[in-house]
């Protein structure tokens, strides 16, 4: 699998002390601003796009979450703070990078898919991520973290994913891995 997006997810409230304006900085490496949906910051590249997301709490909003101290405006997004919470580091290049970790990662992916609206495909992206993760963990005899993730998840999240994994013929075998069933 392979993507040009990449997506930084900014806590809230954010503990940045310094200013960076981060469009700027990436212009230099050839980055170019997009407002996407007339309102969230993008930037662009021929090899990749780099978007920014905060964990929408409360009600919600469709506006932006103007982040002063980065110089962006980020996406607020339900269900993030699950990949907020459960975090693995991995160093590439020898930089430190911090992730969702991969059982989180496809949850996340299930618990959003049903959500996604319009013909744009993301819908089976998510399952097909969802199913990709799955199975590498699965190849590695990691189930017992999908187990923990998906236990430490409210029920009605939990449900969301057992209607999903029930819909999708290539996900059932999961409701019996996560006692589901």
């Amino acid at each position: 699998m392979r993507t040009r997006d990449i997506d930084f997810l900014v806590p809230q409230p954010t503990h940045i002390r310094a200013s960076a304006d981060v469009p700027a900085l990436l212009a230099d490496l050839g980055f170019v601003t997009d407002f996407h949906r007339a309102s969230y910051i993008r930037l662009v590249h021929p090899e990749l796009i780099v978007e920014f997301l905060v964990p929408e709490r409360g009600r919600g909003t469709d506006r932006p979450v103007r982040l002063r101290r980065l110089g962006i405006n980020a996406q607020a997004l339900r269900f993030l703070g699950m990949l907020e919470e459960h975090t693995i580091t991995a160093t590439l290049e020898g930089i430190p990078v911090r992730m969702p970790h991969p059982a989180a990662f496809a949850l996340h992916k299930l618990l959003i898919a049903p959500r996604r609206q319009g013909p744009t495909g993301k819908q089976a992206k998510d399952r097909d991520a969802a199913m990709a993760v799955l199975e590498a963990l699965q190849a590695h005899g990691d189930e017992t973290s999908v187990r923990r993730h998906f236990a430490s998840m409210p029920p009605r999240w939990q449900a969301r994913i057992r209607q999903e994994l029930k819909a999708r013929q290539e996900l059932r075998d999961w409701l019996s891995l996560l006692g589901s069933e």
